[in-house]
């Protein structure tokens, strides 16, 4: 395969939605490692518009006409709901082919145990975008729980919330739990792989769930979960998508100071409006949207670290090519996706 020299990585995209279009084509097409060769969609203005972005990429319509073109490819980039992660990661493999899936990995842990074991025996590489280890107010926390500001930290508070009652516009209002559909498995499969990342294994969890949408049988749109972890700290984690008020993104107690975020990550609103990835502002949050850290009457603003979703793709290229580990081993999102399960069957 390519990856074997220093040669680009020949890449495909699988979808052009939010997915595709906004994350994964853009950080693809803006690393040297890396060539866009082949975007799939079966719509035709996402074709259109995938051409006009990428014409020097092939447009094809099905994953069926993808693989025909497998032996002129390294990586495929599963961009898709995750229903279709399975299937076709387990067929991307099947091929030879590294694969990258977006989250959430997939619907059952049982499937991402099985793809684990499939990639190691195929000896090919399987990750998954978990994009928001590297948000700027991630990155600024982690630089501040390095350097010891919060003291020993007691509790960790962590929101993705917004008012969106009209829903998404995409497979995200229609997905059932058992297509990975729900704002727990869509969201807290961000929100706990952070909390783990930041404060290590888990000791206890439990959670709970909410449908406030039209369909009765529909899946969570709401969600809670409380997580001990091995450490002592306690994480509680908020989703929702119709909250007429937010809470604060971040909000961390320690014996020494406490650190408060507000507001979401800025690179993806930058990429759905077009900002490439190398452009000198990228990743780069405004001060008045900078956290604080301290005590009451005296907690001051914390520059934010510069957003790096660019670094995944960056450590990636030196995996495949042998320089270092992957972005993520997947056996991460993988314990995500069993609290995820558990609180599913208990709630």
């Amino acid at each position: 395969m390519g990856t074997a020299t220093a040669a680009p990585i020949r890449t495909a995209v699988v979808g052009f939605g939010i997915s595709g279009k906004v994350f994964h084509a853009p950080l693809v097409a803006a690393d040297p490692a890396y060539s866009l060769d082949v975007i799939v969609t079966a719509d035709p203005e996402r074709a259109a518009e995938a051409a006009r972005i990428y014409p020097h990429a092939r447009i094809v319509p099905t994953p069926d006409a993808l693989f025909a073109l497998a032996a002129d490819l390294d990586l495929v980039v599963l961009g898709t709901p995750p229903l279709t992660h399975f299937d076709l990661a387990a067929t991307a493999i099947a091929y030879n082919l590294h694969v990258v899936v977006d989250k959430p990995f997939v619907t059952t842990a049982a499937h991402g145990e099985e793809l684990i074991t499939r990639a190691s025996d195929a000896g090919v590489q399987l990750t998954v975008f978990q994009n928001r280890r590297w948000d700027a107010d991630f990155l600024t926390l982690q630089r501040l729980l390095a350097d010891g500001a919060l003291g020993e930290v007691r509790t960790f508070e962590s929101r993705f919330e917004w008012w969106r009652p009209e829903g998404f516009g995409n497979w995200r209002d229609s997905a059932t739990l058992a297509e990975g559909g729900g704002i727990l498995h869509d969201l807290g499969a961000h929100l706990i792989d952070q909390a783990i990342q930041l404060f290590g294994p888990i000791e206890e969890s439990y959670g709970e769930t909410a449908n406030h949408g039209p369909a009765p049988e529909g899946a969570d749109t709401e969600a809670f979960v409380s997580l001990l972890h091995e450490s002592g700290v306690r994480s509680r984690l908020w989703m929702n998508g119709m909250a007429a008020q937010v809470g604060p993104r971040f909000h961390v107690l320690g014996s020494e100071a406490g650190y408060t975020k507000w507001g979401l990550d800025s690179q993806e609103p930058a990429l759905a409006a077009g900002m490439a990835p190398t452009d000198p502002v990228y990743g780069a949050d405004p001060q008045g949207s900078w956290g604080v850290l301290g005590v009451d009457g005296s907690a001051a603003p914390v520059p934010a670290a510069r957003g790096a979703y660019p670094r995944f793709y960056t450590e990636l290229a030196a995996a495949l090519h042998g320089r270092g580990p992957l972005p993520v081993e997947p056996a991460e999102p993988l314990e995500a996706l069993k609290i995820i399960e558990k609180i599913h069957a208990l709630a």
